[in-house]
């Protein structure tokens, strides 16, 4: 037990798997273990580095593990996979898991704290209700153009009930079981869509609440839902050496296709979180639409609104949300609020 350097824990709901190896690389043992064995066993060992895949309950068992002395180490999948030797099991997957993480240059996922899974929590089911109020609206949509009732797009039209009035002007066309249908659909967009605003007011107030939210703020095409997604993401930001690693990390710099000395670039990676990339990118078409209507925009405003012009505003969008990104990143790191450059008074 005492030669133990690294363990490979694969990670289950109730049986776990266990593979310990020394500074050598030689296996000391591997064994699966219950839930409940699982925190006796990993406390009866000498301190050593304790690696797990970043999947779920990860975070919570790194900050368990590392409360009982030990150094936890989450790695991501995709850099597990090809240690993983012949067909997949549990206990080559385990043993995969602690090849991978004695090699240095195998990258690290950092540990969340409660407060951050939280945040990111309330994300997530914010996204799923965006994704329900979407489909809602298309479906009640689709349904009246069937009977001949066009409906525009957008929100502010159930909102302020066209939906309803049109089809209380065909109800009798229409019949009542496909009116109460069709309004079943309308209470459950409204309920949805109440639900949305709750979540809006608490991150709204969590973000008024956080001087690191308040910072992010200040950038050009961040508000609250952007602000506090990016701390439920980052965390500590100097986990990365700048922020073009940041934003490399969430998928936002251009794939590489060079070989023989010449560089060839493509669209970007969209590796990483989609929903922070995707959340950026948002951000940066709403600052983009308000630089071009400002009279005295700063450099960051004259540039996009040059580029926007020569190759597109899709183009300019994404190179927006990459330049955001970095920009985040420097806010973060330190800790000062945006500062609009080259302004024309």
């Amino acid at each position: 037990m005492n030669n133990i350097s690294i363990v490979g824990l694969d990670l289950a709901k109730h049986v776990f798997q266990l593979h310990a190896i020394d500074a050598h690389g030689r296996k000391v043992f591997g064994k699966s273990v219950s839930r409940q064995q699982l925190r006796l066993t990993l406390s009866q060992m000498p301190p050593c580095r304790v690696a797990m895949e970043a999947c779920g309950s990860a975070h919570y068992w790194a900050r368990e593990i590392r409360a009982m002395g030990h150094d936890a180490l989450l790695l991501p999948p995709q850099a597990v996979k090809p240690f993983v030797q012949g067909h997949k099991n549990d206990a080559r997957d385990a043993a995969g898991i602690a090849e991978a993480a004695a090699r240095p240059a195998t990258p690290h996922v950092a540990i969340k704290t409660e407060a951050q899974q939280a945040l990111q929590a309330i994300h997530r089911v914010r996204t799923r209700l965006v994704r329900e109020r979407t489909a809602i609206g298309n479906e009640l949509r689709g349904l009246m153009g069937e009977f001949g009732l066009v409906v525009a797009q957008g929100h502010a039209v159930l909102r302020q009930g066209v939906a309803r009035e049109l089809i209380e002007r065909h109800r009798e066309r229409l019949g009542s079981a496909l009116c109460l249908l069709l309004e079943d659909l309308i209470a459950q967009w409204r309920d949805v869509d109440e639900r949305l605003k709750g979540y809006d007011k608490q991150l709204m107030a969590l973000a008024k609440a956080s001087s690191d939210a308040e910072r992010l703020m200040s950038v050009p095409g961040i508000g609250p839902v952007n602000a506090t997604l990016l701390l439920s993401h980052l965390g500590d930001p100097r986990r990365f050496p700048n922020g073009r690693q940041f934003s490399a990390s969430i998928g936002l710099v251009p794939r590489q296709f060079s070989s023989g000395g010449k560089a060839r670039l493509r669209g970007i990676t969209k590796r990483g979180n989609g929903e922070v990339r995707r959340q950026l990118v948002h951000g940066a078409r709403a600052a983009l639409r308000q630089f071009q209507r400002q009279a005295a925009p700063d450099r960051l405003a004259r540039w996009v609104c040059e580029l926007a012009a020569r190759v597109g505003q899709r183009k300019a969008i994404v190179a927006l949300a990459n330049k955001l990104a970095r920009i985040c990143w420097s806010v973060l790191a330190h800790s000062r609020p945006y500062q609009p450059q080259g302004q024309v008074i």
